[in-house]
């Protein structure tokens, strides 16, 4: 039997751990040589969507007909299996020591303050009166020196009372920048992170959504980070500071732990980290190699995830402290949210996939990249035509053992998450597992609908935000 060279690639690379984690540099290429800034593929997405979902469907048909079909299914979830494995018996990289306390001047304890790293920090804000008060006090009070960071709130044209809360707060804080975007601004979150980046002064660029509770020592956790000169990204965890309010605050809790719990176990294999949106912190020789953020896309922070993989760049992950977050309180809500994020994960393999498939990427993440797509998007994606066709056949799903090693990746990876970011009793967090778990079946609607609505019919950007409520309740919750 011949196997095909990139399956026997594939089981080189989980064979030698090593292999992956060393790969050549000359897989990396600058940004500049890569020719993504003007892909033909954005106007084209809904074709290679329709293309894709076409092939999807056929190949399910096709292995269901096929005597060895079954054989071939069973031995694409060896390899997943394998990798899975390799995943959940990883060891997350070591936490690296913090930058030493301010004094309550804003005036730095230690000697050589002088030459931190110099942060800027930015939030697009869009009708956010109820959460920019707190927002802005816990961004100018951070336990950084003063005169080494800055604070820009990009106001998107806001209709409620954004801009005057914003003038108020700019006559209490010396550090704080305030720019109104005009009504017609085009780009959404990106264009206005793209209109104040590059007249920042920061060394190290960080991106706040309008709902953060950023914890006061935040920077001198993130900063170290920046020590190592591969590393041009950094994500903070996210929590939910509402989490108690509903089970779907519980449910996206769970969700944060288990993204949480991948991330770190991912990195530390060499695969990819990824940005969140929220708590992220980009280097600004990164950021300005990949050409700032992407006003074509509805996710910027995954497209521009892949934009620094590409440039060679690694993202890291910073466990605690957390940024928190509201979670989304109502079923409809949460839809809308969902299909969002879905829908931008997809667009970036559509836009980016003659890269990935030139092997711009080292093995190791082409390969992790593949397998997480294959059960985030794959799986879902032909879960109805192999429905449809073991009802037919008179058969088992022939997707089933993929399927069953998805929940069972779920459940232990999320089990551990909930364990490592929020530690609990072990009765506890079981029951927040199965919840979890059973809230996380809506993933596998929110991405077949998607891939089927994107074949069909086009996509118009425009600015999309959550609404946030800035109860008091939220302010004061625990986020340790």
């Amino acid at each position: 039997m011949v196997i095909s060279w990139p399956l026997s690639r594939f089981v080189v690379l989980i064979l030698l751990p090593e292999f992956m984690a060393d790969f050549p540099e000359r897989f990396y290429h600058p940004l500049e040589a890569l020719d993504i800034d003007d892909f033909p593929g954005y106007a084209g997405r809904r074709s290679k969507a329709a293309l894709t979902l076409s092939m999807l469907w056929g190949t399910t048909i096709a292995l269901h007909l096929l005597s060895w079909g079954s054989w071939l299914v069973f031995g694409l979830t060896v390899i997943l299996a394998t990798h899975a494995l390799r995943i959940l018996l990883a060891r997350p990289l070591p936490a690296l020591k913090m930058l030493p306390a301010t004094t309550s001047d804003g005036g730095a304890a230690a000697k050589g303050w002088e030459t931190w790293p110099y942060v800027s920090l930015l939030v697009a804000a869009k009708n956010e009166e109820t959460v920019i008060d707190p927002l802005v006090a816990a961004l100018c009070q951070l336990d950084y020196p003063t005169c080494r960071y800055d604070v820009w709130i990009i106001d998107d044209n806001s209709t409620d009372g954004t801009a005057t809360r914003l003038q108020t707060l700019a006559l209490r804080y010396p550090q704080l920048r305030v720019l109104r975007r005009p009504a017609g601004a085009s780009g959404g979150k990106s264009g206005a992170l793209n209109q104040v980046w590059p007249d920042t002064m920061g060394d190290i660029i960080g991106v706040f959504d309008a709902d953060a509770r950023v914890p006061k020592d935040a920077l001198r956790h993130i900063v170290p980070l920046f020590e190592q000169a591969e590393v041009g990204a950094v994500q903070m965890q996210k929590a939910v500071v509402n989490r108690a309010k509903n089970l779907w605050t519980r449910g996206q809790q769970a969700e944060m732990a288990l993204d949480s719990y991948f991330q770190q176990q991912r990195i530390s294999l060499g695969g990819l980290g990824e940005l969140r949106g929220n708590g992220q912190f980009v280097r600004r020789e990164a950021l300005t190699q990949c050409g700032g953020w992407n006003e074509a896309t509805i996710t910027d922070d995954l497209d521009l995830t892949l934009r620094l993989h590409f440039s060679g760049w690694e993202i890291h992950f910073l466990l605690h402290p957390a940024v928190g977050e509201e979670g989304v309180e109502r079923p409809l809500g949460l839809w809308h949210q969902r299909n969002r994020w879905a829908e931008g994960g997809y667009q970036r393999y559509l836009d980016y996939w003659r890269l990935i498939v030139q092997q711009r990427l080292a093995p190791a993440k082409t390969f992790d990249m593949a397998a997480f797509w294959m059960i985030q998007y794959g799986l879902p994606s032909v879960a109805l035509p192999d429905f449809m066709m073991a009802l037919l056949r008179h058969r088992m799903p022939l997707f089933l053992p993929v399927s069953s090693l998805a929940l069972t990746l779920s459940m232990v990876g999320m089990f551990c998450g909930l364990r490592r970011t929020r530690p609990r009793s072990i009765w506890a967090s079981g029951v927040q597992t199965l919840w979890g778990n059973l809230y996380m079946l809506h993933w596998l609607l929110v991405i077949a609908t998607m891939a089927m609505r994107l074949a069909v019919r086009p996509k118009r950007l425009r600015w999309v935000k959550t609404t946030h409520l800035g109860s008091e309740e939220d302010l004061q919750a625990d986020l340790s």
